[in-house]
């Protein structure tokens, strides 16, 4: 159960100018690559007693101001990114032996970019984020059903069904952002964009393996 990686290598000089621009790059890789869900994340989140939870989300959009997914802001991770205002985000490549971590504060989306959002959703994707009362207990999948067919009916007149209010989006605002490059010997190619506060200013610099 070991690998040796050699697919790639990473140094300064093969960066983007910025970390969004470098990201972006690599998510067009991954899906040129034809991965599953290129845009799959890894969101570790945590509690105001320093419990610490991970589950997998999808980016849903990259500039220079963050990294943005949708949820259900009743759910577990909305609560903890409510108490803590924190996050990191690993894009876990592993056919391309490489991937990439975020690590910031988090922010709220306004509703005109939830909105926005919503539109290009598929209506059964639509349905369920109505019907979902993400991370509650829930007597079985029968009662999912249930509640996912009530759902269906309550809407069936409407063309358009509108956002949930207790659903929308989070930006990760980063301070440091990591690009790992498997290579052989166990020595890791690793680059790391880290926005330095005093000067306003994003340092690259390489971490050891």
């Amino acid at each position: 159960m070991r690998v040796d990686y050699r697919a790639g290598e990473l140094d300064a000089a093969d960066l983007a100018p910025t970390w969004h621009e470098q990201l972006l790059g690599w998510l067009e890789q991954a899906r040129e690559a034809e991965l599953a869900d290129p845009n799959a994340m890894v969101l570790a989140t945590s509690d105001d007693e320093h419990r610490v939870t991970t589950r997998t989300v999808l980016a849903k959009d990259v500039d220079e101001r963050g990294v943005t997914f949708f949820t259900n802001y009743t759910s577990e991770k909305s609560h903890q990114l409510r108490q803590t205002r924190q996050a990191s985000l690993t894009f876990p490549w592993y056919a391309l032996q490489r991937q990439a971590t975020v690590i910031g504060s988090v922010e709220l989306l306004g509703k005109e970019a939830t909105a926005e959002y919503w539109r290009t959703r598929p209506r059964t994707s639509q349905l369920g984020a109505w019907a979902s009362p993400q991370s509650a207990t829930v007597r079985d999948r029968a009662a999912l059903d249930d509640l996912y067919a009530a759902t269906e009916a309550r809407f069936a007149d409407d063309e358009e069904i509108p956002a949930p209010p207790h659903w929308g989006g989070w930006r990760v605002r980063p301070t440091h952002v990591e690009f790992w490059q498997g290579r052989t010997s166990r020595l890791h190619d690793r680059l790391r964009f880290r926005f330095e506060p005093r000067t306003g200013a994003w340092v690259l610099e390489r971490l050891a393996p």
